[in-house]
């Protein structure tokens, strides 16, 4: 542990970096069973697996017990992880992975595969890490000056069976890593990776091993999906692979399964994956005929813990808390560090002070090349890394946020060149992206219903050139007009500077950098502009960003009439976006009509309707009682939370219309619609007036369906019906 110690505190010293806190706040904990391992695992091979650890370094000495309970047991155990183990939390951070390694060398890992964070330090660190590494590090489609950059496999021995494994990383990594960081290495993708996982196949059988394991740091998230970079798109196309070991994407078995149609295999492949930060050990069991068990074992289930390697793991805990554990400021607001929804979906409190501190750290001593008011700052949410709760701020916690070592830097672009970057950096939004961007000077916003026009990738990139403009609009600049041909700085971090992530439009740029570690510019931006206090200024996001649509697909019928109805403020999303398919209720129903009439006041006290008080539709309960539109659920009560029929709906709006006098339409024959004859009675002359002005026309099947439960889309069109027949107030 003295090289460890030592690695830390000469890294520590030499970089000044700021360290976050190790713990989340502890929540409250539901009891867990204590794991006993299988009674019949004798002689079976059993694969023990982790990926993004990303620094949760006390639970290494779990991973040790669980090893030492199976290999009691009298079972061959083989103990992987899937990469991203040596960046995330400040204890392997500081020694950029060179704690992690020794751990992992302490607890007995017999191979690895790297992740895309393993490059955050740089390549050459990484092949330091290698050498020090008591393991191969795998990874079978990068190269370096075109040659294997790592190993490709190895082949494992346990109870007399040959275990070939190959590693793959993701393909991402060239544009999730810093370019300077990374040069002459490249990652294959797509068709070359599938051909990668196809000769490693090959090899292995050639080598007649009886089983094939890929150690995959691809994931199943969705931004890697356009690329066929997931490991499920992998898997699609390589047959051969006995079972794959994931990383990347943070997903449990749970999620594997669920990606898989419940059964946790690609083909013949079992698929598997434990979560991050060692949340779970993953066991694989593998019998005599090949057969294939997998569980995520939740790390508090493993109830005795690996002296040597607690310690171990405490004193590179302690040495950095020592270091970096002052309380140098507070914040009265929770800031929101979230992934999605959060900084990679939409506007965050904490992505808008991190923003502002970049643009406070680059302006406060002038000298910028432009005016105050064509200064901006972008820095993309995939780099803030956690939350800062309300309470006291340690240079930990600020750390732990951003926990890259990025610097400040200044690049000179034109407008068209912003926009382009916000639309490549949002192209799947409200889809989590790394690139999505947190911003400071600009206001803008995305059509998140409008179809992101691909051009063919940035070179060397996994994310593709927007060929239009399509769904991005700045709305303003400093409260300024946006000009596409006006120069502006762009305060943003060294990466993104660079043309990381999706920003391949900066590339190239001439960067002025400050050499000012971002962390370190957000401490002195509390400590000195905030007077050590972050308030309610950044109780909630600002406004910067608006998404608009959320929940909408350009290619359904509905998505056109919903555009309207939003804008013109007379529905909104829901929580889940749009909504398309959820039911409407009788609380929206009224809700929408008292929006169409421009919400006016209501001075009833309405006493027959006491259930709706309180609710969030209950004025407009109160001007639909006011005005006749509404006489409740016929017990004395309103009864907002029910589901309104279609036929309900019809009724709803012709009331409505009788008030407006908008009760012109033309002669219909209900007996058309293949079920006009089943109307009810009391449904007919709503639905003669509804036909007649052409509000409805019925379901494709030329059914009027009255019986059936309204949806939200159903509500969007019906409604853009009449406003387009009757002026609406609210305009």
């Amino acid at each position: 542990m003295k090289k460890i110690l030592s690695l830390l505190l000469a890294v520590a010293m030499l970089f000044s970096l700021a360290i976050p806190a190790f713990a989340e706040e502890a929540e409250e904990e539901t009891p867990v069973t204590p794991y006993t391992v299988p009674a019949d695992v004798e002689g079976k091979i059993v694969i023990l697996h982790t990926n993004d650890v990303h620094g949760a370094v006390e639970n290494y000495a779990k991973v040790a017990t669980l090893k030492k309970m199976f290999a009691d047991a009298g079972a061959e155990v083989l103990l992987v992880d899937a990469g991203d183990f040596s960046q995330g939390e400040t204890y392997v951070s500081t020694s950029q992975g060179a704690s992690a390694i020794e751990l992992m060398n302490l607890v007995g890992y017999e191979v690895a595969a790297p992740g895309n964070h393993e490059f955050d330090y740089g390549y050459e660190n990484l092949k330091e890490l290698e050498k020090l590494a008591e393991f191969p590090i795998l990874a079978a489609n990068i190269k370096f000056d075109g040659k294997l950059a790592f190993g490709d496999h190895v082949v494992v021995e346990k109870g007399g069976k040959k275990i070939g494994i190959f590693g793959l990383d993701t393909p991402e990594t060239a544009t999730k890593a810093h370019p300077a960081k990374i040069k002459g290495v490249t990652f294959d993708g797509g068709e070359e990776l599938y051909a990668v996982a196809k000769a490693e196949v090959e090899a292995l059988k050639a080598e007649k091993v009886d089983l094939i394991v890929c150690l995959s740091h691809l994931g199943i998230d969705d931004e890697s999906a356009a690329n066929g970079n997931r490991s499920i798109d992998m898997l699609a196309k390589v047959e051969g692979i006995d079972l794959l070991i994931d990383g990347h994407s943070h997903s449990t078995l749970e999620k594997m399964k669920e990606v898989t149609d419940g059964t946790g295999k690609v083909g013949d492949t079992v698929v598997t994956s434990t979560g991050t930060k060692i949340a779970n050990v993953g066991v694989v069991i593998i019998d005599a005929d090949k057969n294939i068990t997998t569980e995520n074992v939740p790390v508090e289930a493993i109830t005795d813990t690996d002296e040597t390697v607690a310690e171990s793991a405490k004193a590179v805990v302690d040495a950095v808390n020592e270091l970096y554990g002052q309380v140098f400021a507070k914040s009265e607001v929770a800031l929101n560090g979230e992934r999605a929804p959060g900084n990679r979906t939409e506007e965050t409190n904490l992505g808008d002070l991190i923003t502002d501190a970049m643009v406070w750290q680059v302006t406060k001593d002038g000298g910028l090349d432009v005016d105050d008011d064509h200064v901006v700052a972008i820095t993309n949410g995939g780099g803030i890394r956690a939350a800062i709760a309300a309470g006291d701020i340690t240079r930990q916690d600020v750390n732990k946020v951003l926990p890259f070592g990025n610097t400040v830097a200044t690049i000179y672009v034109t407008g068209t060149d912003l926009l382009e970057a916000l639309e490549a950096s949002t192209f799947c939004t409200p889809t989590a992206v790394g690139g999505f961007p947190q911003v400071s000077g600009i206001n803008f916003t995305i059509d998140t219903a409008a179809t992101f026009d691909a051009g063919e990738n940035y070179e060397g990139t996994t994310y593709a050139q927007p060929k239009s403009i399509a769904r991005v609009t700045i709305n303003s600049v400093n409260g300024k007009d946006f000009d596409a041909n006006a120069k502006y700085a762009v305060i943003t971090n060294d990466f993104v500077a660079a043309g990381g992530d999706t920003y391949y439009v900066f590339k190239n740029k001439n960067i002025v950098d400050t050499g000012v570690p971002l962390d370190e510019a957000l401490m002195a931006f509390i400590t000195e502009k905030l007077d050590g206090v972050v308030g309610e200024t950044y109780a909630a996001p600002q406004g910067r960003i608006t998404a608009k649509y959320v929940g909408l697909d350009a290619g359904k019928w509905y998505t056109a009439a919903a555009k309207n109805v939003i804008d013109k403020g007379l529905m909104s999303s829901t929580g889940n976006g749009f909504d398309a398919d959820a039911t409407v209720t009788r609380g929206t129903m009224v809700q929408v009509l008292y929006n169409m009439e421009g919400k006016p006041e209501v001075n009833n006290k309405m006493a027959t309707f006491p259930d709706a008080q309180g609710k969030w539709y209950e004025n407009a309960v109160r001007w639909a009682e006011q005005v006749g539109i509404t006489q409740g659920n016929g017990a004395g009560a309103f009864n907002g939370e029910a589901v309104v029929t279609r036929a309900e709906l019809v009724v709803f709006l012709n009331r409505y219309a009788e008030v407006k006098g908008n009760t012109v339409t033309a002669e219909v024959n209900l007996l058309d619609y293949a079920d006009g004859e089943n109307l009810t009675e009391w449904s007919i002359p709503a639905f003669e007036w509804a036909v007649g002005a052409k509000v409805i026309a019925g379901k494709a099947d030329n059914r009027l369906a009255p019986g059936e439960t309204a949806t939200r889309a159903e509500l969007a069109q019906i409604l853009t019906n009449y406003t387009d027949f009757f002026a609406p107030a609210a305009q």
